[in-house]
């Protein structure tokens, strides 16, 4: 029995660029091809999917997972006795955010929350809170997204409207550069990914250059986020990724 990427996709709850993206880079590679050349599926490529889904999940990038699954140690109970402590980890560690929560929830309330017309001022007319719901079941488990929240949470009007103008300062320096076809492995282009980072921990939470790199990874993927780096010019979005691959190398090497 073999299946379509179409079929899998509705399957597994991703979509097909998901699916080609994971052939594109080695880690889920179809085991047939029908007489078309068309990607078919077997059952057991629908399980490397599921732990695939899993380690996605809990967190681990794309190249962790691959050299997790490819181990030639490890056999699938393994990975399923690893994955079952390391959600047992994050339910300890929701408890222990729970007082964190009730804290933040306190701050917003003595806070200068924005009214519904400031977030729309501020954000050019986009709704702060679209993905608000995916982010947190995405990072809500993580030390970086309660950061967040707590900085976050007291945040006024003026503080948001300086994060949109160091963002937009950013981005027309970028843009410039690439218009002058500065490659992204160039002193330039590094420099503007650790402003980019350094930008992150000053108003979020502590980026370090390994989260750094799964952000630009997301960049890309993700065609929203590609689509909003691409909008200040197009292919920023892969021209900042290898900035941020090269700026992390030269960090951490």
């Amino acid at each position: 029995m073999s299946y379509s990427v179409g079929q899998v996709a509705g399957f597994a709850g991703v979509t097909v660029r998901t699916l080609h993206h994971y052939d594109d880079i080695g880690l889920l590679v179809p085991s047939e091809r029908s007489h078309a050349g068309h990607r078919r599926y077997s059952d057991n490529d629908l399980d490397r999917l599921q732990q695939i889904l899993f380690y996605r999940q809990l967190g681990f990038p794309l190249d962790e997972v691959a050299a997790l699954l490819d181990d030639p140690d490890a056999d699938p109970r393994a990975h399923l006795r690893r994955q079952h402590e390391l959600l047992t980890a994050r339910i300890e560690k929701l408890r222990k955010m729970a007082a964190a929560v009730e804290h933040a929830m306190e701050a917003r309330k003595m806070g200068l929350n924005l009214t519904p017309e400031e977030k729309f001022e501020v954000f050019g007319g986009k709704d702060p809170e679209q993905y608000a719901e995916e982010v947190e079941e995405r990072w809500g488990g993580t030390d970086e997204y309660a950061e967040s929240q707590r900085r976050t949470a007291s945040y006024t009007k003026g503080d948001w409207k300086r994060v949109q103008a160091e963002a937009a300062d950013w981005g027309e320096r970028y843009g410039a550069l690439m218009a002058a076809d500065e490659p992204p492995t160039g002193e330039a282009a590094m420099a503007l990914a650790e402003e980019h980072r350094q930008h992150i921990c000053t108003w979020f939470y502590e980026c370090s250059y390994e989260i750094h790199r799964c952000l630009g990874e997301m960049y890309v993927s993700d065609e929203r986020f590609k689509a909003f780096y691409d909008a200040m010019r197009p292919g920023l979005a892969e021209h900042l990724r290898d900035a941020i691959v090269a700026n992390a190398a030269r960090h951490t090497s």
